[in-house]
């Protein structure tokens, strides 16, 4: 059974495992290796202690974690965006990933009207995830068209 719950800075050097992991397992050659080092691990330390960040956790250990907050890009307070969402690879298709979209969705309805997600362009397996979980794609993109974008309206 997957539980979300509210992360806490404890929880940083393993969201940041989770982030390394399924980064590299997700992404495969589409991106560089990510490693796990100290400095990924304080960054996600504070990131995650500064709220708006959920974990899921299956039976006491942590499968994955979701933010959200408001848009970088466009810069936009009133724009809700999907920050991250990562699912350790061990938890893949079982209901983790749509819990912690379930989450961001409620949460981002609280604060924001519409929301934005960043993704690269050639990853069918996060476009599907985002098409099902109710996203659109957009004609919006970034970095040399490497990089396209999702919303959600929420009213």
């Amino acid at each position: 059974m997957v539980t979300i719950r509210g992360a806490v800075r404890a929880d940083g050097p393993e969201v940041a495992r989770v982030y390394v992991d399924s980064w590299n397992d997700g992404f495969g050659d589409l991106m560089p290796t990510a490693v796990l080092d100290d400095r990924r691990v304080a960054r996600w330390t504070e990131t995650v202690a500064n709220g708006n960040w959920w974990v899921a956790e299956v039976d006491g250990a942590i499968a994955g974690f979701v933010g959200i907050g408001p848009s970088r890009n466009p810069l936009d307070p009133t724009l809700g965006e999907l920050d991250t969402i990562a699912v350790d690879r061990p938890y893949w298709r079982q209901g983790v990933g749509t819990a912690l979209m379930t989450k961001a969705l409620q949460e981002l309805e609280k604060q924001y009207n519409e929301a934005i997600l960043w993704t690269l362009a050639n990853y069918p397996q996060g476009q599907n995830f985002y098409v099902k979980t109710g996203w659109t794609l957009t004609s919006e993109s970034r970095d040399g068209g490497h990089q396209i974008s999702y919303r959600r309206r929420f009213s």
